[in-house]
């Protein structure tokens, strides 16, 4: 097998997620690490980051290198050769408030079996017990939840969270059975900082000015700084250290980021806008030099 990309966890609410929420959902704990795969390749232990295979001269915060060192997901691999796990390497990205014992090990969250088909939690979650692989648990099961329903779960995330340091950055929402309306298997997230921005009426914070040009709405809409802050520290995470060549790649990124991830979802709420994407990357540009003015 070879290296295969983790999907796009969704934002929910929006239209890759819409009725996911119909039926039995389980919500999950989300860390905040750096996405990592594992598999195996004509009897060879291989281990990926959220866009590449890795190698112990080009790994990432060293876990290509953890992984080669343990035993039972070899066992686990040996076992089950077409299964590839999915989970997350707990190294410091934004949150630092996880227990010192919870760092730089790996918590699986998916199992995709040879079909490119996800097990669902509670068959996974039984083989990897056989092998001591560490997953994460849901935090709950609800079926048919309402929106005030998941915004509660966020509360309870506390998953690895060190005591009375608050908790855990969102949550993601996974229904077993659903596929949203263009047949793909989807799940959603939550995210606190980047749900309340997006919903800033909701939180009673002052709508933005409606005669804003389309494209200075969009940057206030969706180029949070939650999302700046996510890019940055998952370049600081693979490179070990940051140095101003990287601001580009920085600029390339958070820009790709919203063009691939928001732009449909822009283009409803708007109505079908002309875009001056010359102009919108400008803004774009402006507003990571604003939220991190420590880089320019």
């Amino acid at each position: 097998m070879k290296f295969e990309k983790y999907q796009h966890v969704e934002r929910f609410g929006n239209t890759e997620t819409e009725g996911i929420e119909n039926g039995l959902c389980y919500v999950f704990p989300k860390i905040d690490g750096t996405n990592a795969s594992i598999w195996q390749d004509d009897n060879k232990i291989m281990a990926g980051s959220r866009n590449r295979e890795l190698t112990l001269t080009n790994d990432n915060a060293g876990f290509y290198e953890w992984v080669i060192k343990q035993d039972n997901i070899k066992s686990f691999l040996n076992d089950n050769p077409t299964f590839r796990l999915y989970g997350e390497w707990l190294v410091p990205h934004t949150l630092k408030t996880y227990e010192e014992s919870a760092w730089r090990k790996f918590y699986v969250f998916d199992v995709m079996n040879e079909s490119g088909e996800y097990l669902d939690f509670d068959t996974y979650s039984k083989i990897l017990e056989e092998y001591l692989i560490t997953y994460i648990q849901p935090i709950c099961t609800i079926q048919n939840p309402r929106l005030d329903s998941l915004m509660k779960t966020l509360d309870k995330n506390i998953f690895l969270i060190r005591d009375g340091e608050g908790v855990g950055e969102g949550v993601v929402i996974k229904n077993y059975s659903y596929k949203n309306r263009f047949g793909r298997v989807t799940w959603a997230k939550i995210v606190r900082n980047e749900f309340k921005e997006a919903n800033k009426k909701s939180f009673g914070i002052p709508e933005i000015n409606q005669t804003k040009m389309i494209e200075e709405r969009f940057i206030d809409d969706y180029c949070i700084e939650g999302l700046i802050e996510k890019e940055y520290n998952k370049i600081v995470t693979e490179v070990g250290w940051w140095e101003s060549k990287y601001i580009p790649r920085l600029l390339q990124t958070v820009f790709y980021c919203l063009i691939t991830e928001e732009l449909w979802n822009a283009l409803k709420k708007y109505k079908m806008p002309k875009i001056d994407f010359r102009y919108l990357e400008k803004l774009c540009t402006n507003k990571i030099k604003n939220v991190k003015k420590e880089l320019f």
